[in-house]
């Protein structure tokens, strides 16, 4: 028999060992194939003979960076193969692996099933619903071709003026690795005799994920994006770092480092926290990947020029640099800095090494193309029932009733006539949030789901007369107009990271001078929309029969409808101090004078007849 080099090619035998591949494989690179895989690249620049050319690692939609307005997933499938093809026409054959930002659902696809946002989830509780949550989001997250999604957002909450709040599960260590899960439903459940610490992908149906963002983006002082987390390194391990352990425990594939800070270090050039910490001691062996032109945050403290800003972030311990656009200076000046000894090929080979080792593992080599068997599954049924079920769990039941009076929910569905009013009553993008469609998200009909509105519309039936007011009339106010009760659906609008820092956190567009104005008038359901605790002034809190929690909770508003007429009970508890003032924060459970509004785990249950504290 013929031994040719094709058969000889130890990385291209899918029953090799994983590691006899990566070896293989990387004994045949040349330094301009391996800095190729080290660079991620955004679609937008990813042209056929620059992914072939250039041999690119990886390609990445930034959010709100579709193939075309609106496009659905079997768009997004032929677009990311197209990409795929031309990887696959380099010389050695290694596939891309394509990321994107799908941190509640595959939120930029039109269409996908769009679930409750972490801070939602954190006020479950339930381990169990966020791993099921998981392994929906990566059958639709695949059946658009995409290999890699960047979450779950690991942070530990500190300061509610952070603008990424929603984008953590709760203020508790002990929560955010309890809510950690999602990664065994995204990836898959490792084997109990899976080496710690090492990559683990379970099959086609599953999707890479992304750790984020390592560490203590949470906790930075004021709550500032990209700001400085000011903590011992005990403290950071105790709080920031804990959550990585269980995360690295269900084999996560991918780790990414924050645009912070700690004690003025940035992060994306701490070796002691990259390497030492992370690779060495917890025993990381997947790979570092940069955020969004990460390598640049290390100038601004310490004036680097770009190509110091390469050494010292590869140097740091970042295996994969997400540079969307400037691919070509960063090959340039990572090529020079190696061939220079500024940084040394064992370094370049260990970050390379990491990469292949999570494209093996997750079959890339095998089934590089998308699966379209699983179109069928995007925003089906079944998915959209799991979102309904998450929107039920998520909602924190914060007053139900006035003093003694008995509890004024469940709300009666045979009422004669009913009042919905509100910024957020029927607006599909204000009910969704952030990282919708774009990464700040938008207003209006985004996308496929059930407003509030329409939920309650569905609940109540033809023999209750629903009357819809955005902004409540001086009319209808006057008269009352024989109104049972009102629903006032008020909340933020769509906002993501630096955009969603806020220092006062009232309650957006009059929220609550619209509440007051319909309290004094009707008995009042106020559901608050938001991605954190925001102020309630004393009428609202005391005018109001009701008060809800709902979060940011995704395309499926029928969730809320069945809770609040009753269908199901309240269960959510809330992931984080409620305070009474801005002046309060930072609050925690920890802190030794504790005075929040509600406390970190309140929430009422409409069956047990409690009411408010307050």
């Amino acid at each position: 028999m013929e031994i040719t080099e094709e058969s000889s090619c130890v990385y291209k035998n899918p029953d090799a060992p994983v590691e006899a591949r990566v070896n293989d494989l990387l004994s045949r690179m040349t330094l301009p194939e391996k800095i190729g895989q080290m660079t991620q690249i955004e679609r937008t620049v990813a042209s056929p003979q620059i992914v072939t050319d250039s041999f690119i690692g990886s390609v990445q939609s930034g959010a709100g960076s579709w193939p075309f307005e609106d496009a659905n997933s079997s768009d997004w499938a032929d677009m990311i193969d197209g990409f795929q093809r031309s990887a696959l026409a380099s010389r050695l054959g290694i596939p891309i692996i394509y990321g994107t930002d799908a941190v509640h659902g595959n939120n930029n696809v039109y269409g996908a099933t769009i679930f409750p946002h972490n801070i939602g989830l954190g006020a479950t509780r339930d381990a169990d619903l966020v791993r099921r949550i998981g392994a929906t989001t990566a059958l639709e997250v695949r059946a658009s071709g995409v290999h890699w999604r960047f979450a779950p957002c690991v942070a530990v909450l500190g300061d509610p003026r952070w603008g990424r709040c929603y984008e953590s599960y709760g203020e508790a260590s002990n929560i955010v690795c309890e809510m950690s899960s999602l990664i065994s439903g995204l990836q898959g459940e490792p084997p109990k005799e899976h080496p710690y610490g090492y990559p683990f992908l379970a099959g086609r149906n599953n999707v890479v994920a992304c750790a984020k963002h390592f560490v203590g983006d949470g906790g930075t002082d004021k709550g500032l994006s990209e700001g400085n987390t000011i903590a011992s390194y005990e403290d950071l391990e105790k709080i920031h770092v804990a959550p990585y352990l269980n995360c690295i425990a269900q084999g996560v594939c991918t780790v990414m480092v924050s645009f912070s800070s700690w004690n003025g270090s940035r992060l994306h050039s701490d070796y002691f926290l990259l390497t030492q910490v992370l690779k060495q001691k917890l025993g990381f062996k997947g790979f570092l990947v940069s955020d969004w032109d990460g390598l640049e945050t290390i100038s601004e403290p310490q004036g680097s020029n770009y190509r110091d800003c390469v050494k010292l972030g590869i140097n740091a311990g970042i295996d994969m640099v997400m540079v969307p656009f400037k691919y070509q200076q960063f090959i340039e000046d990572l090529t020079d800095l190696v061939e220079s000894g500024e940084v040394l090929m064992a370094r370049v080979d260990d970050a390379v090494e990491r990469i292949l080792r999570v494209k093996f593992d997750a079959g890339l080599f095998e089934y590089p193309l998308a699966d379209r068997s699983l179109l069928p599954s995007v925003g089906c049924k079944e998915h959209r029932e799991l979102g309904r079920e998450a929107v039920r769990k998520s909602l924190v039941l914060l007053k139900n009733g006035k003093n003694s009076d008995k509890p004024f929910m469940p709300l009666d569905r045979m009422a004669e006539r009913i009042l919905v009013v509100g910024s957020h009553a029927n607006d599909l993008g204000n009910q969704c949030g952030g990282w919708t469609k774009t990464k700040s998200g938008q207003s209006g009909r985004i996308t496929i789901g059930t407003t509030l509105l329409e939920a309650i519309k569905a609940a109540v039936g033809d023999k209750t007369e629903v009357i819809y007011e955005k902004t409540p009339s001086k009319e209808t106010l006057a008269s009352g107009q024989g109104f049972s009760y009102a629903i006032v659906a008020v909340g933020e609008p769509p906002y993501a990271e630096m955009k969603g820092d806020n220092s006062e956190l009232t309650i957006p567009f009059n929220g609550n001078d619209i509440v007051t104005a319909v309290a004094e008038r009707i008995p009042t359901l106020v559901i608050l929309f938001s991605g954190r605790p925001l102020v309630l002034e004393p009428p609202v809190v005391e005018k109001t029969e009701a008060l809800v929690a709902a979060w940011f909770p995704g395309t499926e508003g029928r969730g809320i409808a069945d809770v609040i007429f009753g269908d199901y009970e309240f269960v959510g508890k809330l992931p984080v101090s409620w305070f009474k003032h801005v002046e309060q924060l930072p609050l925690n459970a920890d802190a030794k004078l504790y005075d929040p509004l509600f406390p970190l785990g309140f929430g009422l249950t409409s069956s047990s007849g409690l009411t408010s504290p307050v």
